[in-house]
């Protein structure tokens, strides 16, 4: 740890140990709190003016910022340096969004290709004119990233869906899938297979259980033919008995839970067209822009990032909570959950050692009103300090006024609610308020504003990511279960007591 971070974190401590005596509604009165405390860009409006930060702690955790670095290692990322490197490789995700003049020319031509291919097929597949047939559905077969994505983009865009339905399989309980096949006709149905490395046994398996159906349900002899393969490993995928002229491509150097950008859009692409899905990649370049290249105290991300820092690692906060007070966005949840705990749930530094602070809280949440009536109880009068992110659209032209004036007043309330408290000699009433919150309002859910605010997540993880000297983009923790899976199907390695009667008992064994 350099002199200079050590320092402000040393700073930071000091604040962390006077802050019981932050109030925060009395910090609101403060001229110009809010303004100060509130920044507007791409479509967003953030205001964190309802924390338990004033000038000092927030004057220290830009100071922080700087002795990391930060903007300057987001730079690297962008210009496609390998900052991975664990793995040895970049992570262009921003490179797929717009590519950086500093990207190696490559690079760049393989991204536009893989672009204008993205539009190609999802434009045939639009028009009707895929392999001679009319497509009326699209079954997206992945999981994690390989889902999560695309899935919870096509949910919050569906107003904007004028294409195939498009339905997701991640899970590989067959229920799910059978069910899903039983309502759907084969003649006019595409699966797409979407895994980076095409050998993921949960999508394989429901892949070939797909393909079962196509063979045994229509006229296909080969029903490989009637397959859309996405993958950075596109000889598995030839392997597999895909067409060449059917496989899409990503680079390598794409982590699953940034690959939405990539090919791995093709269903978002084909639900709401090719214009619309260009409108995303913009909205999320526009947050890359201001995350790189605002000053820092008008910095979304930074910002935000920042705070997730002095919450987790100063005033130990163990869960971060966020609830959007829109329907569609109730998958926006799951993707974050991945985001932020696959690439900051690490205990290791990136020179090797083992990390000396806390890393990546839990994220959780629910869609609002939902979630006030399951634990917003515990939000108010629980012992957890849990910050909370409240995502709200000012105009929804698929709801009417009286719903979203309710709506978004719930939401605000609910923030004002937290910070206030109410006081009662009843402690059973007692709310003692001071609880954080942030609020991001989008002027509308379009697909630009929602590539802005996924944008703004990751570079949210990558600022906390920075602070702890970890590496958000790699994955290995979820190898050994992978692998023990393996040992367990085809009978090899020993097992402990209780889990060699659980396989007896399950009929495993």
């Amino acid at each position: 740890m350099s002199n200079s971070k050590a320092d402000a974190c040393n700073r930071l401590k000091e604040l962390a140990a006077r802050s019981p005596g932050l109030c925060i509604k009395d910090l609101m009165v403060e001229p110009g709190r809010v303004e100060q405390y509130s920044i507007s860009a791409a479509g967003l409006h953030v205001d964190f003016s309802k924390h338990l930060v004033d000038d000092d702690v927030r004057s220290a955790l830009l100071g922080l910022a700087e002795s990391v670095g930060i903007l300057d290692l987001a730079k690297q990322v962008f210009a496609g340096e390998p900052v991975n490197r664990t793995e040895h490789r970049a992570a262009l995700h921003m490179a797929m969004r717009e590519p950086s003049p500093d990207l190696d020319p490559e690079t760049t031509n393989q991204i536009v290709a893989a672009r204008e291919r993205l539009k190609s097929v999802s434009d045939s597949i639009r028009k009707g004119s895929w392999s001679g047939s009319v497509i009326t559905d699209v079954i997206n077969i992945g999981i994690g990233g390989s889902d999560l994505g695309p899935h919870m983009a096509c949910s919050a865009l569906r107003e904007f869906s004028d294409g195939p339905r498009c339905h997701f399989i991640s899970n590989v309980d067959g229920a799910a899938l059978l069910n899903l096949l039983d309502g759907l006709n084969p003649e006019t149905t595409l699966p797409i297979v979407s895994s980076k490395t095409f050998t993921t046994s949960e999508t394989m398996v429901n892949a070939r259980t797909t393909l079962a159906w196509l063979k045994n349900s229509s006229k296909l002899a080969r029903p490989e033919e009637r397959c859309i393969a996405v993958t950075a490993y596109p000889d598995n995928a030839r392997t597999f008995g895909i067409p060449t002229d059917q496989i899409l491509t990503f680079p390598e150097s794409i982590g699953g839970r940034y690959s939405l950008w990539s090919s791995i859009g093709l269903p978002v692409c084909i639900a709401i067209g090719y214009d619309a899905f260009s409108e995303l990649l913009s909205g999320a370049a526009a947050m890359d822009d201001h995350f790189l290249s605002t000053p820092p105290d008008r910095n979304i991300p930074l910002t935000l990032g920042l705070l997730a820092v002095w919450y987790n690692n100063f005033l130990g906060a163990q869960s971060h909570a966020v609830i959007p007070y829109c329907q569609r966005l109730r998958l926006l949840i799951d993707h974050l959950q991945q985001l932020e705990m696959e690439s900051n749930g690490k205990s290791v530094t990136l020179s090797g050692n083992q990390v000396e602070t806390e890393t990546g809280p839990v994220t959780w949440g629910q869609t609002g009103t939902n979630g006030q009536h399951a634990f917003f109880q515990l939000l108010h009068q629980g012992t957890r300090l849990i910050p909370v992110d409240f995502i709200g659209v000012i105009r929804d032209r698929l709801s009417n006024s009286s719903h979203h004036r309710l709506l978004l007043a719930n939401m605000i309330a609910q923030s004002e609610a937290l910070m206030l408290g109410a006081s009662d000699e009843n402690l059973h009433r007692h709310l003692p308020g001071n609880r954080p919150s942030t609020t991001i309002l989008l002027d509308e859910l379009t697909p630009a504003t929602l590539g802005a605010l996924i944008a703004l997540y990751e570079h949210r993880v990558f600022t906390q990511a920075a602070i702890w000297d970890t590496n958000p983009y790699d994955q290995f923790g979820v190898e050994l279960g992978k692998t023990l899976t393996g040992s367990i199907l085809d009978g090899t390695g020993e097992h402990d007591a209780s889990t060699l009667n659980l396989l007896i008992r399950a009929g495993l064994k």
